[in-house]
């Protein structure tokens, strides 16, 4: 089955590795090959903001598939941060890490990435958590200081 994705004014997609930009319209592109690498710009991580375990591997999973002549080297390592992950979410979440080392093992990167998103939120809301609790901690230091 054709994989139909409609694209916003100026949204790119990468597909094989070659970035593909629309025009200023609104446009749908039909990929009709059913073993394309394909991702959206919107889904893209840049290199920068991966700065947290998640992001981290989901960057590496983004670039294997971006760049088939990587998967060989890094795929080994992508599943070994999988492997740490898994040690680290409970019973609600894990399933997600479990999905995503399946998805890598069966070199369907894009699904992988999906099931990353659930925990890119997740990441996302615990540091928020930690920082506010430390931002907390430190007013209560410096309110008891004389």
């Amino acid at each position: 089955m054709p994989l139909k994705l409609t694209l916003k004014p100026d949204e790119c997609v990468v597909i094989n590795g070659c970035v593909v930009r629309n025009s200023n319209r609104r446009h749908v592109l039909t990929i009709e090959s059913h073993n394309a690498d394909v991702i959206r710009g919107k889904d893209l991580l840049n290199h920068e903001d991966a700065a947290t375990p998640i992001k981290r591997v989901y960057f590496l999973i983004q670039t294997v598939l971006i760049k088939s002549e990587l998967r060989d080297k890094l795929v080994p390592e992508i599943q070994s941060q999988l492997a740490v992950l898994a040690t680290v979410f409970g019973p609600g979440h894990v399933r997600h890490v479990f999905e995503a080392a399946n998805c890598v093992s069966q070199m369907d990167y894009y699904r992988a990435l999906s099931e990353l998103r659930p925990l890119l939120v997740r990441e996302e809301m615990l540091l928020a958590t930690s920082v506010k609790r430390a931002a907390i901690a430190r007013e209560a230091y410096l309110a008891g200081s004389p």
